[in-house]
C-alpha cells in the first residue's frame, strides 16, 4: 500500500508543478475570475502547507509551521518559489512514505484533524490527503485553462 501511495503522491506532486510551469506568465498564475476566487499560486500554497503540515511533519517528524491562513492570503509569490516549495513538499512526502512502517497504517492518524475525520487510521487519511491534493490539481489544470484562454 505504501509503495503505491508514495508512486501516487510523486507523480502527481510533478504533475502540479507541470501544470505551474504551463501558465502563460506569472500574472494569469495569480488571476481570479468571476466566482473563482482561489488561483493557482493559493492552490499551491494551500498544498504546499497541508502536505508539509500532515505528511511530512505529523508523520515523519520533519519540523513544519503551517499558516493556513497565509495559504489563502499571500498574493504574487513568484512561481519559482512556488515550484521550490513543491519540490521540497514532495521530497519529504516521498521519504516520509517511504520511511514510514506499515503497521502504523491501522493506527490512529494521530495529527490534529477536522472533526469528520477524527479517529481516522493513517491509511484512510492519507488516502483522504491524496484524494484532497488531486482535487485542488484538478482545479488549477481547469484555472490554468481558464485564465490561459485554452480551455
Amino acid at each position: 500500500m505504501l509503495k503505491d501511495l508514495t508512486a501516487l503522491y510523486d507523480r502527481d506532486l510533478k504533475k502540479l508543478m507541470q501544470e505551474l510551469e504551463a501558465y502563460p506568465d506569472e500574472a494569469s498564475l495569480w488571476a481570479v475570475q468571476g466566482e473563482i476566487s482561489n488561483s493557482g499560486g493559493t492552490l499551491a500554497l494551500h498544498l504546499i502547507g497541508n502536505l508539509s503540515k500532515f505528511i511530512g511533519d505529523d508523520l515523519g517528524g520533519v519540523p513544519f509551521a503551517r499558516d493556513r491562513d497565509a495559504e489563502f492570503s499571500r498574493r504574487d509569490v513568484p512561481r519559482q518559489e512556488l515550484l521550490g516549495g513543491l519540490e521540497r513538499t514532495r521530497a519529504v512526502v516521498v521519504q516520509t512514505l517511504s520511511n514510514l512502517d506499515e503497521s502504523r497504517l491501522n493506527e490512529p492518524f494521530s495529527g490534529k484533524v477536522p472533526p469528520n475525520l477524527q479517529g481516522a487510521s493513517v491509511q484512510a487519511f492519507l488516502i483522504h490527503l491524496y484524494g484532497h491534493l488531486n482535487w485542488h490539481l484538478g482545479q488549477v489544470d481547469y484555472h490554468r485553462r481558464i485564465t490561459a484562454g485554452k480551455v
